[in-house]
This record gives C-alpha cells, sequence and structure tokens, in this order.
C-alpha cells in the first residue's frame, strides 16, 4: 500500500471524486475540488506571511470549513497546525500562541478580541472576515516550491493539560492519521470502517485529537462529513435525520444528549450504521440505551492524543446485550501493542492490574520543546498512559484507574494542577486540591476542596467568579469543599486518595 499523506489524499479525491460534497458546515459546502482549491490559495497566502515548513500557525474558532482547508493547506506547505480551544480564557490562549512559537492566528468573528488580547504580537486573520480576503491578495502566484511532506513529518499540534499546570504541544506526524485505518485494511477488518455514499458526523471539535482524527478518516475515504459550529444535541439529532448521516464519533456525554433529546426515535436515527464513541469510559445503562435506540453497529476506541488517537477498540461484534465484554476498553488494533507494568516497570501477568502502556505506528513525535516530559511518556517506543489496568487471557483490555490525576469531564481532559494553580492566587486560600467526582451526564465532575488562611474567608460563589477569569468553563470546579487542612505526606504530595474514595467507594471502577 502506498504511503498515504494528508495531501495526497485530499488530491487524489479532487481528482477523482471532485463534485463530492467533502465538508459541510453552518450551511456552506465545500467539494472535493473546491476544498483542494481553497487549500491551494491558502497555501499560497501562508507561504506570503513568511509560513515555511516547520513553521506553527494557529487557530482560535468554532468548526467551520474554513478550518478544514486550513489544516490541508498547513500540510501542503509542510506548516503546523495548531488548534486553539475556542472555549479557553485569554491567558491560557496566550500561553499556546507563545509557547508553540504561533507569529500567525486565523480566527473567526466570535474569538476575535480574544485572540487580540492574548497575542498583541502575533499576526491576526479572520477567516471569515473582511480582511481575509485581503490576505489572499496578497498571496504570490504560483506558491513557492516546497519539498512535499512526509509521513513521519510533523502535520499537528494539540495541547493537552498537564499534570505541571500548563498544557504541553503534542507533535502528530501525518502517519498518526492513517496507521491504524492502513491496519484495519490491511487485516481485512471493519472495526471502523467507511463505505462510498457515507455521510460522517464530527461530533467532536477540531482542536480535540478525536475530532481532527475522525474528520480525516472521513477525508481519506473521500466520503461527506458534517460538521457543527460546536456539538449542540439538538443540531445534532437534526443533522442526523435531515443529513442522512451513516456514521458517527462521539464521547458518551454526547451520545446521552442525542438519546434525551424530546421526540428523538428509532425513526429519527435511523440512517445511522455505525458509532464510533470514546474519550470516556461509557455506563452500562447508558450503552444499552443506546443499543436500543440505533439499530447501528458500535465501536468503542481508546487512547490518548499521545497515541494519535485510538489505539483500543471494543468491535461491533462484541456490543451484545448481557456480554461482559461491555465492560473492557476493548483489544489492540493490529500493529499496536499493549503492555501492563508495575511501579518498576517489571510486567505484569495476565488479569493483574498495572499502567497500561500502549506501542502504536500513530503515536506522537513527542511534547513539543519539552525533552524531558517526552522521555518521562514515550519510552523505548511505548507510551505511558498514566492510565491503570489489566489485559484478560483473550487479550482485551479493561481500565480500572488513574495513576495520574487527570479528569475527564464530557471528553475534556483536566489536570487538577492548572486548577489549583488559578487557586493558589487567591488571597483567601492557603491550600487546594482538586479531584474528579462521579457525574452520571458528562462522566465526572471537578470537585475542589479548599483550606483558607489563618483568618481568611471566601465563598464558593467568589471562587468560581475568580476561576472563571483564569480558565476555561468546563474546568471550573461544580463544588467546593472546606477543609482545615488538605491532607499531604511527607513530602508534601497531596493524598488525593483519601479525598476521592468516599465518592467511589461504591464503584467497581475508580473512573465513570
Amino acid at each position: 500500500m502506498t504511503a498515504r499523506t494528508v495531501t495526497s489524499v485530499l488530491a487524489g479525491h479532487a481528482r477523482d471524486r471532485p463534485a463530492t460534497v467533502a465538508i459541510a458546515c453552518a450551511g456552506i459546502e465545500l467539494d472535493y475540488a473546491q476544498l483542494w482549491g481553497d487549500s491551494i490559495r491558502l497555501a499560497r497566502a501562508l507561504a506570503a506571511a513568511g509560513i515555511a515548513a516547520g513553521s506553527r500557525v494557529a487557530y482560535l474558532g468554532q468548526e467551520s470549513v474554513y478550518y478544514y482547508a486550513l489544516f490541508f493547506a498547513c500540510a501542503r506547505t509542510g506548516a503546523v497546525l495548531v488548534p486553539i480551544n475556542f472555549r479557553l480564557t485569554a491567558p491560557e490562549v496566550e500561553h499556546i500562541i507563545a509557547d508553540s512559537g504561533s507569529t500567525l492566528v486565523l480566527v473567526d468573528a466570535d474569538t476575535a478580541e480574544i485572540a487580540h488580547a492574548a497575542a498583541p504580537q502575533a499576526r491576526i486573520v479572520r477567516l471569515d472576515g473582511a480582511d481575509f480576503a485581503g490576505w489572499l491578495a496578497e498571496a504570490a502566484d504560483p506558491e513557492p516550491n516546497t519539498p512535499p511532506s512526509g509521513r513521519d513529518d510533523a502535520v499537528i499540534q494539540l495541547y493537552t493539560s498537564g499534570t505541571t499546570g500548563l498544557p504541553k504541544g503534542v507533535v502528530l506526524a501525518q502517519r498518526s492519521f492513517f496507521a491504524i485505518a492502513d491496519a484495519l485494511a490491511t487485516a481485512g477488518l471493519d472495526w471502523i470502517d467507511f463505505r462510498d455514499g457515507d455521510r460522517s458526523l464530527i461530533g467532536l471539535p477540531g482542536f480535540h485529537v478525536g475530532g481532527i482524527w475522525w474528520a480525516m478518516q472521513g477525508f481519506a475515504a473521500g466520503i461527506t462529513n458534517v460538521a457543527m459550529p460546536r456539538f449542540d444535541s439538538s443540531t445534532a439529532v437534526a443533522l442526523i435525520e435531515e443529513a442522512r448521516i451513516t456514521t458517527l464519533c462521539v464521547v458518551p456525554s454526547m451520545l446521552r444528549l442525542i438519546i434525551g433529546e424530546p421526540g428523538v426515535a428509532a425513526a429519527t436515527v435511523s440512517s445511522v450504521r455505525k458509532v464510533v464513541y470514546g474519550g470516556s469510559p461509557i455506563s452500562e445503562t447508558l450503552l444499552q440505551e443506546a443499543l436500543a435506540l440505533f439499530d447501528a453497529d458500535f465501536a468503542q476506541i481508546y487512547g490518548l492524543t499521545e497515541t494519535g488517537n485510538t489505539a483500543i477498540c471494543l468491535p461491533p461484534k462484541q456490543h451484545v446485550v448481557g456480554n461482559h465484554r461491555l465492560a473492557a476498553a476493548g483489544r489492540p488494533y493490529p500493529g499496536v501493542s499493549v503492555r501492563i507494568i508495575d511501579a518498576a516497570g517489571i510486567e505484569r501477568t495476565t488479569g493483574e492490574v498495572g499502567e497500561i502502556c500502549l506501542r502504536t505506528p500513530a503515536a506522537m513525535l513527542g511534547y513539543w520543546e519539552l525533552p524531558a516530559a517526552t522521555a518521562d511518556t514515550l519510552i523505548d517506543g511505548w507510551i505511558h498512559t498514566g492510565d491503570a489496568g489489566y489485559v484478560d487471557a483473550d487479550g482485551y483490555l479493561y481500565i480500572r484507574d488513574r495513576l495520574k490525576d487527570m479528569i475527564i469531564v464530557g471528553g475534556e481532559n483536566i489536570y487538577p494542577a492548572e486548577i489549583e494553580n488559578v487557586l493558589a492566587k487567591h488571597p483567601a486560600v492557603a491550600d487546594s486540591a482538586v479531584i474528579g467526582v462521579p457525574d452520571d451526564t458528562l462522566g465526572e465532575a471537578v470537585h475542589a476542596f479548599v483550606a483558607c488562611r489563618p483568618g481568611a474567608e471566601v465563598r464558593a460563589r467568589e471562587l468560581m467568579t475568580f476561576c472563571r477569569e483564569n480558565l476555561a468553563q468546563f474546568k471550573i470546579p461544580v463544588r467546593f469543599e472546606f477543609l482545615d487542612r488538605i491532607p499531604r505526606n511527607p513530602s508534601g504530595k497531596i493524598l488525593r486518595w483519601q479525598l476521592r474514595d468516599r465518592f467511589w467507594a461504591d464503584r467497581e471502577r475508580q473512573v465513570n
């Protein structure tokens, strides 16, 4: 099989199926010929703006056809796209732009103001604004010659929250978008498949590895991809019915919202033949409700941004009500390996719980300009996930807890240290600890424990307002609990298990 790249797949579809709609969003459609042409014009504009191979180009905005055209343009020039969560605050955006070294930031109408506040030194261009046409007009014609990007060249840099409190840039290569699909095709497996005429709903945002990865699977297959500016369950249900969506990728919390939409019924979603879900564990009740509503195949995926998204899959044939394997994350794709190790790095035997490590051809190149952090996570080709679990005798992986302190709220990764660093800046706060507690809708909710300085008082509402000025809404604790002191061990490490136990004591899994 010829090694595919982001540019080569678009070029092939522009040639072979030019009139097929490639991407539709908010009433705008681009077929493959138009997407190819727009990517060329954008590539020329990038080159005219001084963007070269290896340059970082930031995008701060909601989903749009322009975002995907920009992704293909960056790949064409060898530049690296840095998509930023549009829900972040100015200080959070500022860190990502500064850390990535992006001198050009593409925005939309809703994010232009925050981009100017976060990066006054950068050039800001609205992709949907009047200055966009002028920016394109500056472009050279033809575009400068750029060496073609190979499968091991960086193409996107996605920021994930870190245990130090500052997000890290995960650099993914072209191969991260094709390695798993190629392995499935070679093995003749249809765990995740696309067919001619498919219409795919992109449920996850493009700044999330699951969103851009899923979109790229659809583009690689030459089908029609349908996106929403931002996820909304009523819009999703309407699109499924009206656009005759056949396949979609969502996190469990999105699936719950879709199922709960008023009037939704089997007829509403009758066009769907496959539902891919992941990002956080799914409850047995929700999965049974989804299986009852959709007359479709289901596939659960597990992975990290660092693994290039999915590395483990629970195949459709295992999605049978009553099957004990519904509690599993799945089994490795062809070409992917899993091992479980103890704290000393010794491999555990079948059924024994330890840290989950994954070897995958889609793995990240590394964390941007953080060699020590890269060396801690990517060791001898193995991604150390920080998740705890075990593998059964048939090779199925079961997740039991997190070795790292990450909280997953509706598929969004949140690290306590980032929130604790913000709380530490409040004059009344002496110490704090943040944990994830069970939430039936979003999987987990952020719960903060706070110890005040002697003589100081503060209310939860005030702390919530303070956090709102420095953190995205989904990171703000939904509950604050006040303690005399935060439990710590002699070395100063927070004893989170003491805080977590009463919330998780009656649950088999320490993730929700």
